[in-house]
Parts: C-alpha cells; sequence; structure tokens
C-alpha cells in the first residue's frame, strides 16, 4: 500500500445527473470529494431521442476545472456512464451526429423486427446479453433499416463513456464493461461476436479495440493547473461495473443490487453463464473488474419513481424523494402491484397514468394520491427484486444468502426494508457513492496505489457505514409475488400468441 496521498478525478454520468469527483487514497481509506454536480436530459432532435453530449462535456470540464484550481494533484481521470448508448465517430474524430438515446421508440421497433426476422434466441446464445430493446445492437439495426447514411459516415462505434474519453484524450477504444452491454460482444469468449453480425447485417469496419479496465488512453488534452500532468485512464466505465466493485462486503455469491434509474441486480461470477436457463429467465451475462462477470437482470429502477414526479412537478406539486419515500410508508402495502418491467413504462411522460391504468387493467387495486402511487412503485421494485432472486436461484442452483444495494436507491430505506421483507435476505445498504468510489479506486490501481478486487472492497467496507435491514416474514409477498408471476406470464402468452 503507497503511504502518500494520491489523488484522481472520478466522472460518474447517470441516466439523468452527473458528477465530477476527486478520490484521494492516503494508503488507508478512499477520501471521496464531489466538487460538481448536475442534471441533464435527452431531448428530440431530428426526430431521435438523443443526449446532449456538449452539455455534459461542458458540465465535465467544469468539474475538472474546479479540481484544477484546488489544492490536490490530480493524477488521471476517467469516466463511467450508463451502459448500451454509443457515439459514432467520423474520420476526423469528429461525431457523426448527437448519440442517441436507448428510450427512444425506435429501439423497440427494431428489436420486433428482428425478433420477426430470426427470433430472439440468437442475440442471447451469441452474447449471453438479455435481449432488450435498451441494447445498442437494436439502435444499430434501426441505424442500417432507417438510416444508413449515419454508418456509412461512421469510422468507428464507441461507447458511451468512450465517447468523453475520446473527447478528453483521443482515444477511440472501448472499454470492455462497457462494451458488454451492447448485445454485440460475446463475454464468454471475450471477443465480439462477429457472427452476430454477419447474420443481422451490421458492418463489422466500426467495431473498435476493447480494452480491460483500468487502461490509460493518454495524457489529458489541453489541461493545466493540478491537471497538467494527467493521465486519461478507463476505470470499469459501466457505471454498474464500477458500483459493483465498490460493494464492500460481497459474501460469496451474494446479490448486489446497484439501484438508480435502473436497478442491475445479480451476482458475481468467475465466468458467463448461457445456457437454455439463463436465456429463458432473461439473465445477463456482463463484464466486471478483475476478471469477474455480473450475472443480472436489468430491472427498471427509481426511473419510475423519478418520471412519476417529473409528472407531480409538471401539475404543480414539488416533492423530494424523502418526502415521497415517507409518504408511501404512511400507505397501506400489498394493494397495488405493477410489473416494473412492461413495456409501456420505459418511455417518458405521464407515469402515474400508466401506473393507474395498468392496474386497472390487471385488477390490482388502483392507486389514486401520490403516496399510493410511491408505494405501489416500491413495491412493486421489490417484488421484481424477489423475480430476479428466484430465477438465479433456479439458473445457478445456489440461493445467495444475502444482498447489497449500493448506489442512489440505498438512500431509500423504505425500499431496502421491503427488499429484505419481499426476499426473505438481509439487506445491507451502502455506499451510496458508490459508482464514483469504484470508479476512482479501479484509476488508483492502474496508478498502482491498490493491488486488486479483494483490496479495494476491504479499503472501502473501512471507510463505509453499512446499514442492515433484515426481513420481517409476512406470506403476502409470496402471495403477491404469485400473482404478478401469473401475470407477467400470461402477458408474455398473449404477446407469443398475437405475434
Amino acid at each position: 500500500m503507497s503511504r502518500h496521498r494520491r489523488t484522481v478525478a472520478a466522472v460518474d454520468l447517470g441516466a439523468e445527473s452527473g458528477r465530477v469527483a476527486s478520490v484521494s487514497f492516503d494508503g488507508r481509506t478512499l477520501d471521496l470529494d464531489i466538487v460538481h454536480r448536475f442534471t441533464h436530459a435527452p431531448a428530440v432532435r431530428d426526430g431521435i431521442l438523443r443526449w446532449d453530449t456538449g452539455g455534459i462535456f461542458d458540465n465535465i470540464l467544469a468539474g475538472l476545472a474546479t479540481l484544477s484550481a484546488g489544492d490536490l494533484e490530480v493524477s488521471a481521470v476517467g469516466v463511467d456512464s450508463w451502459g448500451v448508448d454509443y457515439g459514432l465517430l467520423a474520420p476526423d474524430g469528429s461525431l457523426v451526429d448527437g448519440p442517441t438515446c436507448y428510450r427512444d421508440p425506435r429501439q423497440a421497433r427494431a428489436l420486433a423486427r428482428a425478433v420477426v426476422a430470426g427470433g430472439s434466441n440468437p442475440f442471447y446464445d451469441l452474447t449471453g446479453v438479455q435481449v432488450h430493446p435498451i441494447n445498442t445492437v437494436f439502435g444499430l439495426l434501426d441505424d442500417a433499416a432507417e438510416r444508413p447514411d449515419r454508418l456509412e459516415a461512421a469510422r468507428t462505434v464507441v461507447m458511451m463513456p468512450d465517447v468523453f474519453h475520446h473527447l478528453l484524450s483521443g482515444s477511440t477504444v472501448s472499454e470492455y464493461t462497457a462494451v458488454s452491454t451492447s448485445g454485440l460482444f460475446n463475454v464468454a469468449t471475450n471477443r465480439w461476436a462477429t457472427e452476430l453480425l454477419d447474420r443481422i447485417g451490421l458492418p463489422g469496419r466500426i467495431l473498435p479495440e476493447v480494452v480491460p479496465p483500468g487502461t490509460d488512453v493518454g495524457p489529458l488534452l489541453s489541461a493545466g493547473g493540478r491537471l497538467g500532468s494527467a493521465r486519461v485512464v478507463l476505470p470499469a466505465s459501466h457505471d454498474t461495473a464500477s458500483a459493483v466493485v465498490a460493494v464492500p462486503y460481497m459474501d460469496p455469491g451474494a446479490m448486489f443490487i446497484s439501484s438508480g434509474t435502473w436497478s442491475l441486480v445479480g451476482i458475481e461470477t468467475r465466468q458467463a453463464v448461457i445456457t437454455g436457463a439463463s436465456r429463458r429467465a432473461n439473465l445477463t451475462n456482463e463484464g466486471g473488474y478483475g476478471g469477474t462477470v455480473r450475472l443480472l437482470r436489468n430491472v427498471t429502477g427509481l426511473w419510475l419513481l423519478q418520471e412519476c414526479r417529473r409528472q407531480w412537478i409538471r401539475e404543480g406539486v414539488d416533492l423530494g424523494y424523502a418526502e415521497l419515500s415517507r409518504m408511501a410508508a404512511a400507505e397501506t402495502g400489498f394493494r397495488s402491484f405493477i410489473d416494473a418491467d412492461a413495456p409501456e413504462f420505459l418511455g417518458p411522460g405521464d407515469m402515474p397514468a400508466r401506473i393507474r391504468s395498468y392496474c386497472a387493467r390487471t385488477g390490482s387495486v388502483v392507486p389514486e394520491g401520490i403516496g399510493a402511487v410511491a408505494r405501489c412503485v416500491l413495491d412493486s421494485l421489490a417484488l421484481s427484486y424477489r423475480r430476479v432472486l428466484e430465477d438465479i436461484t433456479e439458473v445457478t442452483g445456489t440461493r445467495p444468502p444475502s444482498i447489497s444495494v449500493v448506489g442512489g436507491g440505498a438512500n431509500n430505506t423504505l425500499l431496502s426494508q421491503l427488499t429484505a421483507d419481499a426476499t426473505g435476505l438481509p439487506v445491507y445498504s451502502g455506499p451510496v457513492e458508490a459508482t464514483a468510489l469504484g470508479n476512482g479506486a479501479v484509476q488508483l490501481a492502474a496508478l498502482g496505489e491498490l493491488t486488486g478486487p479483494e483490496e479495494i472492497r476491504q479499503v472501502i467496507a473501512a471507510g463505509t457505514e453499512v446499514r442492515t435491514f433484515l426481513p420481517r416474514p409476512d406470506q403476502r409477498w409470496d402471495e403477491a409475488a404469485a400473482r404478478l408471476r401469473a401475470e407477467i406470464t400470461r402477458t408474455a402468452t398473449a404477446v407469443t400468441v398475437d405475434a
């Protein structure tokens, strides 16, 4: 271990907010200081929902400027972000156009066309990634079918965090953990799934070189002050991969929930699990740090509550998440449930109305007030986590002994308690800023300050307050889980018959 203080800059981008933080290591503990926070949102431009890449990058630079003017010498900078989205780089290094958002309806349409043409099994069998409309492959398929000029103008495609690594350093590679979310990369064989590209007609020429987390891609361009000699070092750049690095207590086989706009729910393994059972359970294999694979499901997370809150603000009621949680706790549970992953909840818009419509259609009690809707969301998320637990147990033959919740959702104590109750497992909650901590820790390991995953978790555990939630047995969770699973099965069967 180092005995001097070393500092890196961790840029952590979520799907509705971002932060720039310094992460310092003195040989014993990690110290995180968030120097800049900002919000952002996609908007429709040229008929497609796109990210404000320029605005995000301006905020990254603003945060780095704050660090540059400070007292700490910054050795490296790395960016993590949500997965699946991508940027197309022209031969001169510029972006062909604004990177598109996975929530645009074009992606679901592309998935539907692909399934009609050749079924969904090849997408899973050749990559090990759950078949989901948000996947990169379906955005690229829509490009090929509807906007072929986008691909024709591109020299290479890079994943979203690497768009910003490119802007910071000129790099044109993509990092492994982000690439593994694309639906185009086989984690089991550690290479692009070229057989899939050939089958669906996407050009392999645009695929970038894939590099592991911890790769130094060059000096930070146009830097000065305390950042004058900084390098750009790739963290585990998919935000979930960074968050899982920072889980302070990871019992063998334990389940994690990286809880934010999305909830990534799964376990850490040493190799990919690509079987008929895992395909039927729609479990995905994503690359992790230190030679690990994350067997998980991408579950709609606090997006549901975030989008409800935006609607209530439009209606003149501005409540914070803590108040919404308090109102939800005052409501009676086990009344209203939704399938959090139902397609109608993917896009933006009036979420409370969609929730009420779903409940009315499925025979659940229709939640009318703000507190009732919030409680419906939280109860339903806890049931979603239970479903993943049950599916992972069936696929692996081993029931996880506990659950660790990290990320912004770790602040929601009601959700943590409901998760313990629904699953029957103890839940350990924290740290909230796991992603930024994991981002910085991987950079520090690349600089020789930490030896790898085990030491990183020991160091983070030493400096983290973790709250414990013990399950409160109640058979009503069993009844609600059975009803919801039956409804999901019925809906899936109806869709299959209609197709």
